[in-house]
């Protein structure tokens, strides 16, 4: 029991770090409601498993405060964890479609299964507010192993409707998107699609060296 415990702790620790960037020890234990002697503890084990590394940072005039983050280690961990389902064998076989009948058609390929998706998304998304859709499509989107979270934003302009913020801390098919980055492009598309009535553009991009995936969903202005 004691072992599951910390084992749970440890990957809680780790998906914090993916969500926040990085944290000090008092802001972990206080996030997670542990006493900062055993988040100490937790992040010693992971220092010594290189899942995590910190760098020291001068905070007043008191002793130097260590500022942990996920080591390229601890993130490829994580994504190999969302990335179960789809392996290392829908990343051969995508390049031996590739090598067969050429990246174009692979491109195409992968359109026609964002959008068999977004058609999936808005049967499950149904009709109801935008903030209700968003709010279901981000579980759907949990449950495949992105970590996605949304936010509103507060808007002084009425007539701008209702905006989100959708995040994806985690990436479950980043060893796809490595291979294939026009995966990324249809992913914009398929969120435009299962959101008609919606602008979505990209905030933030794994690619890119980002922490996290990033989208501004807005509804579009209605024209009097």
């Amino acid at each position: 029991m004691v072992t599951t415990q910390q084992s749970s702790t440890k990957q809680d620790i780790l998906e914090y770090l993916v969500k926040h960037a990085q944290a000090t020890a008092v802001e972990l234990a206080a996030a997670l409601d542990i006493s900062p002697q055993a988040i100490r503890r937790h992040l010693k084990d992971l220092e010594v498993e290189d899942l995590i590394v910190y760098s020291s940072v001068q905070a007043g005039m008191g002793r130097p405060q260590h500022v942990y983050k996920l080591s390229s280690k601890g993130r490829d961990r994580l994504r190999r964890e969302a990335a179960d389902s789809y392996g290392e064998f829908a990343v051969s076989l995508l390049d031996t479609v590739a090598q067969t009948v050429g990246h174009d058609q692979v491109s195409s390929i992968l359109r026609k299964q964002w959008e068999r998706k977004a058609q999936e998304y808005r049967d499950r998304l149904g009709n109801g507010s935008l903030h209700q859709r968003v709010e279901t499509l981000v579980e759907l989107r949990k449950a495949e192993g992105y970590m996605a979270e949304y936010h509103p934003i507060d808007s002084n302009e009425s007539e701008s409707g209702d905006r989100f913020i959708l995040m994806e801390h985690n990436c479950a098919i980043s060893n796809l998107a490595e291979s294939f980055p026009s995966i990324c492009g249809h992913e914009l598309e398929m969120f435009a699609a299962v959101l008609p009535d919606c602008t979505v553009e990209r905030t933030h991009w794994i690619i890119n060296g980002e922490h996290r995936c990033g989208y501004l969903v807005q509804a579009r202005k209605v024209r009097s």
